[in-house]
């Protein structure tokens, strides 16, 4: 017979109210589980000799004691504690996850960003949800980069709301303010603030706890997002403005991309991160990692992903062909920026992680100051990787040198 579990939410009140049916329901259960807050809430309503579980990490280790049960839990039912709605990033999607045999029965409470929009009588149908809890930034920086109205965060130890006022700042998203709510559903430690994203910053918070951000309309907090960065507004490499991909032809280049359907951005020879930059700004769910070899690059390419209010772009500094790829996702879409001469070689290292569906997008720049023909070293290497090129786009933008516009893909397999 299947493992059953009935999940039951609760808030953190020391005396919690069930309706009947739950209260049947703990009264002839014989097996529970859930943290050991939740014992002390619940451990009055528990029936004399009930075995109880606690959920600690790691989950696995709770897992295998659900699985010795056996048939012990055929015939009972395992009764787990779980804070507001176990389906709300709770409790009930694990079992799921890791017992997908088993049946689950769901009865919900409000869940903590529920309770502080009630405290605070605020619409919620519209707001934008993140977990931080146990999870890292890029859904929230996904959030800050599409200016969603209201935010509802789930926090931890690590993601604290001071923390995640202070990410905000360092990316020039002031124009939020940020309520916290503490201890929700208990009656003597519940509290709730609301603050400036400033003053979160100074504040520590007891835990539990969870965040909402309301946003307000407040111009010149940070730079305006338009279609299109001026590269006067880069920080530059020894204030070279021919160091930089043009606007144009980075528009276009992101459009070769196809970024809209992929999701990991390659960025080799990043110098700047303009091409990072406006691909993370235009397209927020895309995980970009931008590769220079000159470490004083670094540095430009920070202040411009602050400047500009880019978080969540990896940077890598070193020699790429020399790096170490394996831990990195695979990426859909590699745009090369620079290569230093050794363009075939990155393109057979890129190759090897490269997905079946991915693209290569290279500006191939037509100089006579520049001795090696960087397009018949493209040509070469996509002959003898087998790769399929893409129909060329030629571009000569004012004064500057002509560039070609080149894609290569993997050849489709029927």
């Amino acid at each position: 017979m299947k493992q059953r579990f009935i999940v039951i939410g609760i808030t953190d009140h020391p005396a919690p109210w069930f309706p009947p049916e739950v209260l049947d329901v703990i009264r002839h259960g014989s097996i529970f589980s859930g943290g050991k807050r939740h014992h002390d809430i619940v451990a009055p309503l528990l029936p004399e000799g009930a075995e109880w579980i606690d959920i600690t990490v790691p989950l696995d280790a709770v897992f295998e004691r659900y699985e010795r049960l056996g048939g012990k839990t055929a015939e009972h039912s395992v009764v787990v504690f779980a804070s507001g709605d176990p389906l709300f990033f709770g409790f009930a999607n694990t079992i799921r996850r890791k017992m997908p045999d088993a049946e689950v029965v769901v009865y919900p409470a409000f869940n903590s960003l529920q309770l502080l929009a009630h405290r605070l009588l605020l619409p919620y149908h519209d707001m934008r949800i993140v977990s931080l809890t146990g999870r890292p930034w890029p859904q929230f920086d996904r959030a800050l980069i599409e200016r969603a109205e209201k935010i509802g965060i789930l926090t931890d130890r690590e993601h604290t709301p001071a923390v995640i006022a202070k990410r905000m700042l360092e990316y020039g998203y002031k124009d939020y303010t940020m309520h916290i709510g503490e201890h929700l559903g208990n009656p003597t430690l519940e509290k709730i603030t609301t603050l400036t994203i400033e003053e979160a910053t100074l504040r520590d918070f007891t835990m539990p706890n969870c965040v909402i951000l309301s946003r307000y309309e407040v111009r010149g907090t940070r730079y305006e997002k338009t279609f299109g960065i001026p590269d006067a507004a880069f920080a530059l490499l020894d204030g070279r403005e021919k160091m930089i991909t043009k606007m144009p032809i980075r528009l276009l280049t992101l459009q070769a991309l196809d970024l809209g359907h992929r999701h990991t951005l390659w960025d080799i020879g990043a110098c700047t991160g303009s091409i990072s930059i406006e691909a993370r700004l235009l397209f927020p769910h895309l995980q970009v990692e931008a590769f220079e070899i000159r470490p004083e690059c670094e540095t430009i390419i920070q202040e411009n992903t602050h400047r500009f209010g880019a978080p969540g772009i990896n940077i890598h500094i070193g020699d790429f062909l020399e790096y170490d790829l394996s831990p990195l996702t695979s990426p859909d879409a590699i745009f090369i920026g620079g290569h230093g001469g050794h363009l075939k070689a990155i393109m057979e290292k890129v190759l090897t992680v490269l997905t079946d569906d991915g693209i290569i997008v290279f500006n191939s720049v037509t100089s006579p100051k520049v001795p090696t023909n960087s397009r018949a070293l493209w040509d070469e290497a996509c002959r003898d990787f087998g790769l399929q090129q893409g129909e060329p786009l030629h571009i000569h933008l004012n004064d500057y040198n002509p560039i070609d516009i080149l894609t290569a893909s993997k050849p489709h397999l029927l």
